[in-house]
């Protein structure tokens, strides 16, 4: 089955935009994630000027890359961010794509009482609107505290919209939940519009995501799942290496290679 398997740009963090297409396009992915997280990864930002804007997406219609999703990472629970989100959205539409990601953030009161199911789905219903208006679906992503696929089902669910989904990251359900792969993602799988397809190495809790078929992960058995469900979600490559992270721009090149030709000689027809 054919189905769009991007590169994230977050997997050259540290690194700049240029050098990510370059990468990429070598390897062969002509889909990207751009990514927009403040103070982590600014490959592009909404308060970069118009011609800045204008020349990355030149520069990506030069190349034949597609940007179709932007991973924009805020704290929804922060209402003195969700102009930032807001931002971010309209930042997505520029570059005409059609999700755009975030995780919830840590969903807690100023008085530190944490927040329920109930109010995270009420937060995350007044941006449905905006969702409207720049034509996205937000794909809300396992992360933190809420770390497995199953507790973000039961919030899509209480928001009760196909514009909010759950962006699957493979390796942050064992990082953060230390749960059982096959289980969690069958417990939500027809509730996941958008995947971070990352593997895993070493301890449940230890920083280290290596290149695509070097981790423990049974990833092949994850897309397995996805196409006998019928569900054609995007996948999107991250790797993010160790703590240490990569000790240059070609290890960074070489494990984007080396996803690259995993699953495409394990049968993923890349688009």
């Amino acid at each position: 089955m054919k189905r769009i398997i991007a590169l994230n740009s977050n997997t050259y963090h540290g690194f700049s935009l240029e050098e990510a297409f370059n990468g990429m396009e070598e390897a062969g992915f002509t889909h990207v994630e751009l990514t927009a997280t403040k103070g982590w990864t600014e490959h592009v930002f909404p308060d970069m000027s118009f011609r800045s804007l204008w020349d990355i997406r030149e520069e990506m219609r030069r190349r034949r890359i597609t940007p179709f999703a932007l991973s924009g990472h805020t704290n929804l629970m922060d209402k003195d961010r969700i102009e930032d989100f807001i931002m971010n959205m309209r930042l997505a539409s520029f570059f005409g794509a059609s999700y755009i990601l975030s995780s919830i953030g840590e969903a807690h009161l100023q008085d530190k009482k944490e927040v329920s199911d109930d109010e995270v789905a009420e937060q995350v219903k007044e941006l449905i609107p905006y969702l409207r208006e720049y034509d996205l679906i937000l794909c809300l992503e396992n992360h933190g505290k809420h770390g497995t696929g199953k507790q973000l089902r039961e919030i899509v669910e209480k928001v009760g919209s196909e514009r909010v989904r759950i962006n699957y990251d493979t390796a942050n359900a064992i990082f953060y939940g230390n749960v059982d792969l096959e289980e969690d993602l069958m417990s939500c799988i027809d509730y996941i519009g958008y995947m971070h397809l990352k593997d895993k190495a070493g301890e449940y809790n230890e920083w280290n995501f290596p290149a695509i078929g070097k981790g423990n992960l049974d990833l092949l058995m994850v897309i397995r799942k996805l196409d006998e469900k019928g569900n054609h979600c995007p996948l999107s490559i991250e790797i993010e290496f160790t703590d240490k992270g990569p000790k240059d721009l070609e290890e960074v090149h070489e494990a984007v290679r080396t996803s690259f030709d995993y699953l495409s000689e394990n049968g993923q027809e890349i688009l």
